[in-house]
């Protein structure tokens, strides 16, 4: 227990001193003036009745009694910031934005449903939909611009600090335009895919979308022969229309494109791709976990 004299303020004084082995330096970090700095650290030390730095004429090193402070001051300091967090949660509960990136092509059939419920339950939150490539989405939920981002699944690397609730399975078809010579096919065979010249999403953007690309093909022990590689859904399914090659798209892909393109079966079937919603672990408010909740049970009735 903190003694009732110990603020919040001397436990960050202290850290930042400890950080940079330096008063001078901390004291510009924290926007203070020196000798005020080291007035607050001599109170901190005077109130704890032992020393936690060692002082030399240009810096400053943590006692042993002092290294034990320092990481218990940083999770007192943390659970200070969580609670902070969760309150806010709680006392805007009902209001405010809720920021979804999502990506058309994967999120036709349960997104327009999902949004119903949503704004029926919580008609004084506003949600705002990002349409973002995969990376952008990740970044954003980093970065604190979104609170929701729906996509396939990334690797554990790239969802490291966040969360992934698994929402749908989406099988993968062959898209190709109605007057291709596989139009008519009901399958087509994974051999014959790999001699057609194929359109794919940004590697950069999509990285996943060409993960799933060199698996599935290898199989074969064959490589895709990617002719272009498009920076959305609109692109691509142009791409295909006019007939130059054909693309391995989501079955929602169908909601998108009507008429324009055939989707077909591919044998053997790749694996279908894992559509959810990541989130951040920490800092998320009850909107947008009852948005997640609304989108999962969306998901099920449309299976």
């Amino acid at each position: 227990m903190l003694d009732g004299t110990v603020e919040l303020r001397h436990l960050r004084y202290f850290i930042a001193v400890a950080e940079e082995e330096n008063v001078s330096r901390a004291a510009l970090k924290l926007h203070v003036s020196q000798p005020g700095l080291s007035r607050q650290i001599r109170d901190l030390e005077q109130e704890l009745g032992f020393l936690l730095l060692e002082r030399s004429a240009k810096s400053v090193r943590l006692t042993d009694a002092g290294k034990t402070f320092q990481g218990e001051a940083r999770a007192a300091l943390q659970r200070v910031d969580e609670a902070i967090i969760k309150a806010r949660a709680v006392a805007t509960e009902g209001q405010g934005e809720l920021h979804v990136g999502f990506s058309p092509s994967l999120t036709a059939r349960i997104l327009p449903p999902t949004l119903r419920a949503f704004q029926a339950e919580s008609p004084k939150v506003r949600v705002l939909l990002h349409d973002l490539s995969t990376e952008m989405m990740l970044a954003g939920l980093r970065d604190g611009t979104l609170q929701i981002a729906l996509l396939v699944e990334p690797t554990r690397a790239r969802l490291r600090g966040l969360r992934f609730v698994e929402l749908v399975r989406d099988s993968l078809r062959l898209a190709v335009a109605p007057k291709h010579r596989f139009a008519r096919r009901r399958t087509v065979r994974l051999t014959e895919l790999a001699r057609e010249p194929l359109f794919a999403y940004s590697r950069k953007e999509y990285p996943e979308y060409h993960e799933s690309l060199a698996e599935f093909f290898a199989t074969i022990q064959r490589k895709p022969r990617i002719a272009e590689e498009c920076e959305g859904i609109t692109s691509l399914v142009a791409a295909v229309e006019a007939g130059g090659g054909v693309a391995l798209v989501a079955e929602s892909v169908a909601c998108l494109t009507g008429r324009r393109l055939k989707l077909i079966p591919i044998s053997p079937a790749p694996k279908p791709l894992v559509i959810g919603a990541a989130r951040p672990e920490k800092g998320f408010g009850g909107a947008g976990e009852r948005f997640i909740t609304l989108a999962k049970e969306t998901a099920g009735k449309n299976r």
